[in-house]
């Protein structure tokens, strides 16, 4: 914007500089020429007025009109001739023609000095107008940083965060801190309302399941139990534990970055594959799949059991539901474990959302809410893993959690 305006005064300037040049010099020449022709006596003496004047006519021989002159229209003109340039004003009087004719030369070397004024002048303005600006910006640009920096700061979330509002002034930026204060808060009881119902409802669920457990055992030692009986008191038992291990992770999730967590149980990632094989292989097998556990390499970590658990569980279920034919294979790797199926994959524009809350793929089957996958996601994020999604939908699925090392 300072570049626009400069260069408009800037233009302003030479053209006012050229409508006075007309307008002044013409206005000159004719006062010269009337005084001129009324020094009629005087005018065979000398056509030389001044330094940089000449006079011309047809009155006299001595005052003869060069050739170079002859053919200008009447009033004023300029002529460049060569390297000369010339200020010309012809008027025909009582039969003559009469010029008056004015060098440049001066006049050109004024204005030019004149230019150079009028271009260092705008020069200056731009620089010193480019680096006033800067300075009004960084100045008005530190309270917008410094509140960007409190706005990303992850103690913002917390029950207990400071306002913004007072450290700022009551202007443009305090009100934008004023209604950051309220959005944040907003979000920090949205938050705190979540993290409350989870650990309300996963502590509420260990009493019965405490109950269902104990029951279990007790049915355990009644004598004459048929071996259907065992099967079933053993169904009920593995689907106790794995809801026991949900209510952990929900705890542990509800409790992130409290620092107040408790560790759990932690167990290598063969025994939690070779348990959720044999957990998983009748429901494969029911439904025509060929379920395969494959070791690519030998994890040493040891990692937390309900965590590790539930994602292999829900990766799992994830296979089943979207695999109608072929196979599906647990892979352990040495840095985590992959689940691939030979489904018929997700097409790229849902695998930037699946890993989001209630989103289903479109060959949705079975009863689910899109939470699974979802889950996985933060039980990861919470845990330090990584777990990534390879898909089309000519081979399948191939899901892959890095564990990392392990406690």
């Amino acid at each position: 914007m300072t570049l626009i305006v400069s260069g408009m005064f800037c233009l302003g300037i030479v053209a006012i500089v050229h409508f006075l040049e007309e307008h002044l010099v013409s206005e000159e020449l004719v006062r010269e020429l009337d005084f001129t022709i009324n020094e009629e006596p005087k005018i065979e003496q000398a056509s030389r007025i001044h330094a940089n004047t000449r006079y011309y006519s047809t009155r006299s021989g001595n005052l003869a009109i060069p050739q170079r002159f002859l053919g200008l229209p009447e009033g004023f003109s300029e002529m460049v001739d060569g390297k000369e340039a010339f200020y010309v004003y012809k008027r025909s009087h009582k039969g003559h023609e009469d010029l008056l004719v004015e060098d440049q030369h001066e006049f050109e070397a004024r204005e030019q000095t004149m230019f150079d004024v009028v271009l260092a002048g705008f020069i200056l303005s731009v620089i010193g107008s480019w680096g006033l600006g800067r300075l009004l910006a960084r100045k008005v640009m530190i309270p917008v940083r410094r509140l960007a920096q409190q706005v990303r700061h992850r103690d913002q979330l917390l029950p207990v965060a400071p306002r913004l509002a007072p450290d700022y002034p009551d202007d443009e930026i305090g009100h934008l801190a004023a209604a950051f204060d309220e959005t944040l808060g907003q979000l920090r009881l949205s938050l705190e309302r979540e993290r409350l119902f989870t650990s309300d409802v996963s502590h509420e669920l260990r009493t019965p399941l405490m109950i269902v457990s104990t029951s279990c055992e007790l049915l355990r030692e009644t004598p004459h139990l048929t071996p259907a009986d065992q099967a079933l008191i053993a169904r009920i038992v593995r689907a106790t534990a794995e809801m026991n291990d949900l209510v952990q992770t929900f705890l542990r999730l509800a409790r992130a970055g409290q620092g107040n967590s408790v560790q759990g149980d932690k167990v290598a990632l063969e025994n939690i594959a070779v348990e959720q094989y044999r957990l998983w292989s009748p429901q494969f097998e029911a439904k025509g799949l060929l379920f395969t556990i494959e070791e690519e390499g030998t994890s040493r970590g040891r990692y937390e059991s309900p965590q590790l658990r539930t994602v292999m569980s829900n990766l799992l279920r994830n296979a089943l539901h979207y695999t109608e034919t072929g196979s599906v294979k647990l892979i352990l790797m040495a840095e985590g474990f992959r689940v691939e199926d030979s489904g018929q994959g997700i097409p790229e524009e849902e695998q930037e959302r699946i890993f989001q809350s209630f989103v289903r793929g479109q060959q949705t089957r079975g009863e689910g809410l899109g939470l699974g996958l979802s889950l996985v996601k933060r039980i990861c994020q919470q845990q330090g893993w990584e777990v990534s999604l390879e898909s089309s939908l000519a081979t399948g699925s191939c899901f892959i959690v890095k564990l990392g090392m392990g406690g």
